[in-house]
């Protein structure tokens, strides 16, 4: 690591199998200018998001911690405690986080734009009430694959003005009750509703109410017909559908 130069300011290390939490030490201590860190690391614990430095807890804005299957809400405490300016904070593939660390991230980093949470599967509806209620200039939501999130779930988040990014890949108890919710979120404009298995053409076809909508991912979607397709095209011409 001493190969390092105190100039980089945006660094990332993935598929690191050998990279624990000694090497996120050695990054906190030699790169005071980091600007942004993504780090895909299966062994790093909660113990390495602690090293980050006061210099870097004024510099460092984005933070993407991806499968680090080792990291808790101990370790969330000290993100949030060693990085309170973050905007853009990702936890994909985190799947020892819950509820209680995305309390403690809507709580303490309110200057969140973008927040990736897909693929933690102990994520619930109360997760999003923290975040619908704390994080007001969170501008993009990815919440991939968490499948405990429902209708009640999307309700909190339809309440975010400023959200113009949701992305519910895989939701699989979203229903077409959820998606009424959405119809009132006019700053929406890219909405990725892939996979989600229990929603129909009715309930997809009320989407035209998103008049400010430029993309619409509905790929593996049953309740998704060509006529939906056909029906959504001709009432929101300036938006990408995905099929």
């Amino acid at each position: 690591w001493a190969c390092l130069t105190p100039r980089i300011v945006s660094l990332t290390l993935t598929d690191c199998i050998n990279v624990a939490d000694e090497a996120v030490g050695a990054v906190a201590q030699l790169l005071p200018s980091l600007y942004e860190f993504s780090l895909q690391a299966y062994h790093v614990t909660d113990a390495a998001l602690g090293f980050f430095s006061p210099k870097q807890s004024a510099t460092l804005s984005i933070l993407r911690l991806q499968s680090c299957w080792e990291v808790t809400n101990h370790g969330i405490v000290n993100i949030v405690h060693s990085l309170p300016n973050l905007t853009v904070l990702s936890l994909s593939g985190c799947s020892k986080v819950t509820d209680d660390g995305v309390e403690l991230i809507a709580e303490n980093l309110q200057k969140l734009r973008c927040l990736d949470l897909s693929w933690c599967p102990r994520i619930t509806d109360a997760a999003l009430e923290y975040i619908a209620c704390d994080l007001n200039l969170l501008e993009e939501l990815t919440l991939d694959r968490c499948v405990h999130i429902t209708d009640i779930g999307v309700g909190y988040i339809s309440t975010m003005l400023s959200l113009s990014a949701l992305f519910l890949r895989w939701c699989s108890q979203v229903r077409d009750f959820g998606i009424q919710h959405l119809c009132g979120m006019r700053n929406l404009q890219v909405l990725s509703l892939a996979g989600c298995p229990l929603l129909t053409s009715s309930g997809l076809s009320s989407l035209i109410q998103l008049r400010h909508l430029q993309e619409l991912e509905l790929t593996n979607c049953p309740g998704a017909s060509r006529e939906l397709f056909d029906y959504l095209r001709e009432h929101l011409p300036r938006c990408l559908v995905v099929e």
